[in-house]
């Protein structure tokens, strides 16, 4: 682990988004993963390897290095 200026840095987080390769700077619950993304989380269903995710708790679920996260947007229509 490298040390920077005093505090421990973290290793880069590489994850399955949507079926593509992502790169975090560490690692995020559901909530700050879909605030990166610009996401409403009232309008997805996220799946975290392979288990749906209920939606409050989106602030609880750590999403780490490997992980697969699958986001699925309701979309409105008439």
């Amino acid at each position: 682990m490298a040390v920077h200026y005093g505090f421990h840095r973290l290793a880069p987080v590489h994850i399955t988004l949507n079926g593509e390769s992502h790169q975090l700077e560490r690692p995020v619950t559901v909530v700050e993963l879909l605030t990166l993304l610009d996401i409403d989380p009232r309008r997805v269903a996220v799946e975290h390897n392979r288990s749906i995710i209920r939606r409050h708790t989106f602030s609880d679920v750590i999403i780490g290095d490997g992980d697969t996260i699958e986001i699925v947007n309701f979309v409105g229509g008439g």
